[in-house]
């Protein structure tokens, strides 16, 4: 009878360790899950924003802050979607639809943020004053910022677009009359910066033309961003109300984001979104 107590007890022991320790594990595990988030952005302006503006707000709040740094645009996307990164900023509200719409994926917009816009650089130019025949032009491969430039050129009176094209969507199929005898030469945007010594002008996005060296300040002429072409953060459609996004969402929105920007000479010449105005 003493050694079945004895059995007894010692299985109850044993149970309430185990039970103990699965219900340790599991706070554990629950807990860091919540307290850690991982935000993907290209290297450059969106991931400095992140770094000085977003970390110490969030690491206030308890988080475990890592930054993932990407240097082109598919992959932040497919991160995003498959759970290895929790948000990410890089992209502009077109691109983000037309890239989850053709994929299929559940990513939705949270939040616009100051972005930088797209600039023409040269190494042998100093205006846009006088376009020789023959002239190369470096835009974008990737459709939503090729058709940024494209635009530009259009306001410039470089070329014409054919009536009623959706200057969102236009491509050089497009252009209907080139009044200007330019040659467009699409190049990952990524690579245009590297493709200054190569061409005559080049319409470079402001955080791969920032992570290269350049400044926007040095740029002959940048863009007139529009809201859509606004960069945003964004996160899975099935995590758009958690708490993590509510907290970064605030982040963005905090006193101490709005200073940086307005502050730090880096971030001069980028446009602002309306709720920072």
């Amino acid at each position: 009878m003493k050694i079945q107590k004895i059995a007894l007890l010692s299985i109850f022991l044993i149970l309430s360790v185990l039970l103990t320790a699965c219900s340790s594990s599991g706070e554990t595990n629950a807990e860091s899950d919540k307290k850690t988030i991982k935000i993907g952005a290209t290297s450059g302006p969106y991931s400095d924003q992140v770094t000085e503006g977003i970390k110490p707000f969030l690491e206030e709040k308890g988080y475990k802050v890592e930054i993932i740094e990407f240097n082109d645009y598919i992959q932040p996307n497919i991160s995003l979607e498959e759970g290895d990164i929790d948000a990410n900023v890089f992209q502009n509200e077109i691109y983000l639809k037309t890239f989850a719409e053709s994929r299929g994926l559940d990513i939705t917009e949270l939040i616009k943020v100051p972005t930088a816009p797209i600039g023409i650089y040269s190494k042998e130019h100093k205006s846009i004053d006088k376009v020789e025949d023959g002239a190369t032009i470096a835009t974008s491969n990737e459709p939503v910022n090729q058709a940024r430039a494209l635009a530009m050129l259009e306001e410039l009176g470089w070329v014409k677009l054919k009536e009623r094209t959706d200057p969102t969507k236009a491509s050089e199929k497009d252009i209907s009359e080139y009044i200007k005898k330019i040659v467009i030469q699409p190049i990952e945007p990524a690579q245009i910066p590297r493709a200054l010594d190569s061409v005559d002008y080049s319409f470079i996005n402001g955080n791969f033309a920032i992570s290269s060296g350049m400044k926007l300040t040095e740029a002959i002429v940048l863009e007139k961003t529009p809201k859509h072409y606004l960069n945003v953060v964004a996160v899975r459609g099935k995590d758009k109300d958690s708490q993590l996004a509510k907290d970064l969402f605030e982040a963005y929105q905090s006193k101490e984001f709005k200073k940086l920007n307005e502050e730090s000479e880096k971030y001069q010449g980028y446009v602002w979104p309306e709720w920072m105005k």
